[in-house]
């Protein structure tokens, strides 16, 4: 096994957003709070620790302990749950969808990620315990997102028809699919695991929510990981007060709008606040709540309240009001006493948008971390990559460069001109100074020659670069076959393939090696060749 960590830049595949927050730029360090470094977790350490209450401990140990009832609960994960009573506890989050399966890669990676930063965390704070929590994203409805998983190429889907909290799926109709993936598997050691979990998981469980809960934790008891499933009536009583300020007030939509006016300046926007940033949950349905004229109307329905019912309402049904995209970050925070959350990209861009309203309601604003973000390259593919003689770096070139470069690497001829060009333009640089001397005319007829010529060189190189292509055919077709195998789609693979895939070949060893191998603090991109 080698591993390789390269600049998360190198690869292309991380937005401006990303790359300046990891990069500390000026412009965006208004919108954090502490930067993911020893100094910035003791900052937040201390800030969590005086803001987060007994009675929050109390509350989400025993809803965790219940949520955990008919599971097997392993002896850390156990030690961990009744840990969070305690002053000196504090977690490191990451949350992720309800995926078929776990879905893409990147489940493993974030939930990797953020038992890693907990044993690193320990050594460097030995007087604290850390607690790794995935939290599930059980009250999504966007069931088209995570309805499959992608096996071998081939994608397995879960055709299913409902509505409302995805957590909250039946799914007795998961016999079908079962049958497809079983298929495919083969009958190996690996192939009969795989089978295991996900009859037991689908087939034995009743809902989405503990299907989930009990992949996970089959995958990461051994490593204290606790599951949280935050559609519970116990745990949104303890939002109530901040789901109560978004009626009355509106909070987070005049604060993250503010923000967003500031960050659009130079950043993408991820999401933007609505007026009422919560849905209304029923047993199939989870509509948005919309203020029209005076009157909360939950859409789609024909349930309305006057503002008085609706905050009665919330006291006495509590488990029927749901955060939305801007409101979930906060609802965490207030009932963990949590001092990082680890994500995607995406993710930490949204997030980015929320310190303000933080700020607002009093509530510490965590440390964002990158999640490690992994290339696997297997030894067959490193063999490929040395004989055409593409580097890790170059691996993450697009197609048409990498071709591009290596057909003019192994070319008998010249092909590249960009020295002629620079030469061309240095010639022409002399003339100009020449034409300076005379009328501004001739200047203006220098820099069309110009233009013309270096245009003329550059089309020339085309042409010769398109026939020595297709002199060396064989070596493109390798090049395009190798790079589309490890990089699927033109995209990371972990954002294209189901852990499955490699586990099939490795077993529990991969998972192993992702739990060494991985460094959440190193803020680079990690390749590992197995």
């Amino acid at each position: 096994m080698k591993v390789t960590h390269i600049p998360y830049k190198q690869t292309g595949f991380f937005s401006k957003t990303m790359l300046d927050y990891l990069n500390k730029t000026a412009s965006i360090a208004p919108f954090y709070n502490n930067f993911p470094d020893i100094t910035g977790f003791h900052n937040q350490i201390e800030e969590k620790e005086k803001s987060f209450r007994l009675q929050s401990r109390l509350v989400l140990s025993s809803a965790l302990k219940e949520q955990y009832n008919n599971f097997n609960t392993s002896l850390k994960t156990a030690d961990n749950i009744a840990s969070l009573k305690d002053k000196n506890t504090f977690t490191i989050t990451t949350g992720h969808q309800l995926n078929l399966f776990t879905g893409p890669l990147y489940f493993l990676y974030k939930i990797i990620s953020t038992i890693n930063l907990c044993k690193e965390l320990k050594l460097k704070f030995p007087s604290k315990n850390f607690v790794p929590i995935y939290w599930m994203a059980s009250e999504d409805h966007d069931f088209d997102e995570i309805n499959y998983f992608n096996f071998d190429g081939k994608k397995v889907s879960w055709n299913y028809e409902d509505g409302g909290a995805v957590g909250r799926f039946s799914t007795e109709s998961l016999e079908a699919v079962f049958a497809v993936f079983s298929d495919h598997l083969g009958s190996s050691k690996n192939a009969l695991f795989l089978k295991q979990l996900f009859s037991d998981a689908y087939l034995k469980h009743t809902t989405l929510t503990s299907a989930t809960r009990y992949i996970a934790n089959e995958l990461f008891a051994d490593d204290g990981l606790v599951i949280i499933d935050a559609d519970d009536k116990n745990l949104k009583e303890l939002f109530v007060p901040f789901v109560k300020d978004e009626f009355e007030n509106k909070t987070s939509f005049t604060a993250v709008s503010k923000t967003i006016k500031d960050l659009e300046k130079e950043y993408k926007i991820q999401v933007n606040p609505r007026e009422i940033n919560l849905f209304y949950l029923g047993k199939h349905y989870r509509e948005r709540i919309v203020l029209e004229q005076g009157i909360y109307k939950v859409n789609n329905t024909d349930i309305v309240f006057t503002k008085d019912e609706i905050i009665k309402e919330l006291v006495n049904n509590p488990e029927n009001f749901s955060p939305n995209v801007i409101m979930r970050p906060l609802y965490q925070e207030v009932i963990l006493p949590n001092i990082c959350y680890i994500g995607g990209g995406g993710e930490i861009a949204y997030w980015l948008e929320l310190k303000a309203y933080f700020n607002k309601v009093n509530v510490p604003f965590p440390v964002l971390l990158l999640r490690n973000s992994v290339q696997i390259i297997e030894s067959n593919q490193q063999k490929k990559l040395q004989k055409l003689n593409i580097s890790i770096q170059e691996l993450f070139l697009s197609q048409h460069q990498l071709i591009a470069n290596k057909v003019i690497e192994n070319a008998n001829l010249e092909i590249d001109f960009d020295e002629k060009i620079a030469f061309l333009e240095q010639q022409f640089l002399e003339l100009k100074q020449v034409a300076k001397l005379t009328d501004v005319t001739f200047i203006n007829a220098v820099n069309a020659q110009e233009r013309k010529q270096v245009k003329g060189l550059q089309n020339l190189q085309k042409r010769l670069l398109k026939a020595e292509k297709r002199r060396q055919k064989d070596l493109v077709v390798r090049i395009s076959e190798l790079q589309n195998k490890i990089l699927p789609n033109q995209s990371l693979e972990e954002r294209q393939r189901n852990f499955s895939d490699y586990y099939l070949s490795y077993g529990s060893t991969f998972v192993e090696v992702l739990k060494e191998v991985l460094q959440p603090l190193k803020l680079e991109f990690t390749v590992i060749e197995l």
